[in-house]
């Protein structure tokens, strides 16, 4: 969600902070801002801070720069998703404090002392900014972050590291924070717990950066460190210490930098109108990416995290679990629900779904047999990260994610990992991370089946060829762009819809509904189709368009039969048929037909025009597709 960019060097880095939010805008924001130190050799801004806040987009901040003549050498910069406080320019980061008793709330605008961002929630925000109020504070602005500006004001004395490490024992709730102060102009701090923070070593090892995520950095340093649960991080010319959540200082191996290629290519358009329709049209290549090099279904294609003792395998820990508990959010939960069809089908072990911001608050009976599976593109994912150690905590050490970002915090705390390769998704709206997301669960269905002896050759042979031809089968679904493009037209002028789909396609038709909500604005529900008639078709007129995932399986009959129920009713279908299921375009029930039956892996071809209709749905309705209304790429708060 936010984003955090922070830079120590010798040069103006103003360029930097700003071109590092420009690369963060697929993660979602409502407002942007930047601060400085300023040494006074611009007549604009004498020294001090200085900062300039939009709540437009970075293009519109970049030019408040440009024309404002904003320059220094250390500086933090930020986009705000709101939480507390709505989108606003005294809202937005990064804020200042100006100490005590400085008068008005106006004097926010004088030169401050403390120059703050921050990602996350201060749940205890109330009551921390009731103190400082008594203690002579002026807050101008309704957000936590303000308090966390005052409070490091309130404690220093000359040392911003000690004034930052006495302000985190007073915050419940979660974080990552870059500040600095005018009185230290070459020390930046960062302090992260519940929220993700990198340390970006500069190339000359005379500048040094901070950011919630590498591709900020992108083209200034592949030179990252990644900071752990409750790390400090003092950031200094030309040097820069780690502190673990004890403040010990930390030896470099503890915290090593590594070498992370985050291509500022990936976010480039090229021929397309958005990046959504960029992403859903890579999907051919980001399968067979996932795909690349596997040979044989084997546990070790799950080794990718770092094993936490020498006996931590996947081939180990396949043969001692009998369940499996998956923990999701959003399209990465729909994911994990099509996947529970295929683990209870295929390898016939128990596996149970479960909504991770729920999960962690609900009593439940833990397992110690059970592998808790967690599915995100991020891999930051603030609930799926709080839930994965909920069930840690209840004695559930078996633990594996699907994730696109190996060096992800959701990664490092896992024993097991498969890492897909979708490559950076720009838009809010995920497409080919969820059916890379499938690639895996498939993958690790046929790891399971295979260790629990539910596997022969012959069939593992014909799997592994049937998801190499999903490529190819993919490109043939996208050929239909354009009659989805005809549908399309239609929705655009509805209000409502509604989604069917039996068994595994269930989770498809949850998915498509999802789609279409977040980028084009249309109240739409899903259902497994015989659902129906237990109520959701009294809602079922000509107005309320409702569109069906009808593969040829097992339970085509039965959703023939849901099917005429809508039409029995004035309803109007729009069928997404496989070739041979003899359902006909005719008055009120239009056809696609799909090129192939692809089996257990049908639910990665039906997807896909669901997300076409969506994204094209949105755009004749001139939505902002890659970035909609009040949604966030990575939701890194609870």
């Amino acid at each position: 969600m936010c984003g955090i960019v922070g830079a120590v060097s010798t040069r103006n880095i103003v360029p930097i902070l700003v071109q590092g939010l420009q690369r963060l805008e697929y993660r979602g924001y409502d407002s942007c801002g930047v601060a400085v130190y300023s040494d006074g050799a611009n007549p604009s801004h004498p020294a001090g801070l200085s900062r300039a806040r939009s709540t437009s987009r970075v293009a519109e901040l970049a030019e408040q720069v440009a024309t404002g003549r904003l320059e220094g050498t250390t500086g933090i910069a930020h986009t705000r998703w709101a939480t507390h406080g709505a989108p606003a320019v005294h809202n937005a980061h990064p804020h200042f404090s100006h100490g005590p008793q400085v008068g008005s709330a106006d004097a926010a605008e004088r030169p401050g002392r403390i120059a703050l961002v921050h990602n996350g929630i201060i749940e205890n925000h109330d009551e921390l900014r009731s103190r400082l109020q008594a203690k002579g504070y002026v807050f101008a602005s309704q957000t936590d972050t303000e308090v966390i500006a005052h409070l490091v004001d309130s404690h220093y004395n000359g040392d911003l590291l000690e004034a930052v490490k006495a302000s985190l024992g007073h915050l419940h709730g979660a974080y990552a924070i870059a500040v600095f102060c005018k009185d230290e102009p070459h020390r930046l701090i960062g302090a992260r717990a519940g929220s993700p923070l990198i340390l970006g070593v500069g190339k000359d090892g005379g500048e040094h950066f901070l950011a919630s995520d590498a591709m900020a950095l992108a083209g200034v340093t592949d030179q990252i460190v990644y900071l752990e649960e409750g790390d400090l991080v003092d950031v200094q010319l030309g040097k820069f210490w780690v502190l673990d959540k004890a403040f010990r200082p930390l030896a470099p191996a503890q915290r090593p930098v590594k070498t992370v290629q985050a291509h500022s290519g990936a976010a480039e358009l090229g021929q397309y109108r958005h990046y959504m329709q960029k992403e859903i049209f890579e999907q051919p290549r980001a399968i067979a990416d996932s795909l690349e090099g596997v040979a044989a279904i084997v546990p070790e294609l799950f080794d990718h995290a770092t094993p936490r003792t020498p006996g931590d395998t996947a081939h180990r820990t396949f043969a001692e679990i009998d369940s499996v508990l998956i923990l999701a959010c959003g399209t990465s939960y729909y994911s994990g629900c099509t996947a529970k069809y295929w683990l209870e089908s295929i390898a016939k072990i128990p596996t149970q779904v479960e909504v991770a911001s729920e999960y962690r608050y609900r009593d439940s009976v833990p397992n110690p047999k059970t592998l808790v599976v967690t599915i995100t593109q991020s891999g930051e994912t603030a609930d799926t990260l709080a839930a994965l150690r909920h069930a840690q905590g209840l004695g559930m050490s078996h633990t594996l994610t699907i994730c696109n970002v190996a060096t992800s915090a959701m990664v490092r705390e896992c024993k097991l990992a498969y890492i897909t390769r979708a490559g950076v998704e720009i838009g809010v709206a995920s497409t080919k991370a969820f059916t890379t997301q499938l690639v895996g669960l498939f993958l690790l269905t046929l790891a399971l089946a295979q260790a629990k002896g539910r596997l022969t050759q012959e069939q593992e042979a014909e799997h592994l060829k049937a998801m190499r031809h999903l490529p190819a089968a993919l490109q043939s679904v996208l050929a239909l762009e354009p009659q989805i493009i005809s549908w399309a037209d239609d929705f655009a002028r509805m209000e409502n819809a509604l989604f069917l789909g039996r068994g595994l396609h269930y989770p498809i038709a949850l998915e498509g509904a999802l789609k279409l909500k977040e980028i084009s604005y249309i109240h739409a529900e899903a259902y497994p189709a015989g659902e129906l008639k237990h109520g959701p078709l009294a809602l079922v007129t000509s107005a309320m368009p409702v569109v069906t995932v009808a593969p040829n399986d097992a339970l085509l009959e039965k959703l023939k039969s849901n099917m005429h129920e809508v039409r029995a009713r004035g309803g109007v279908l729009y069928v997404l048929a496989d070739a041979d299921t003899k359902i006909e375009s005719g008055e009120g029930l239009h056809v696609i037909r799909m090129p192939e039956h692809y089996g257990a892996l049908s639910p990665l071809l039906h997807v896909v025009p669901l997300q076409l209709l969506a994204y094209h749905t949105a755009c004749a309705k001139g939505t902002d597709v890659d970035k909609p209304r009040n949604l966030a790429k990575s939701v890194t708060v609870e």
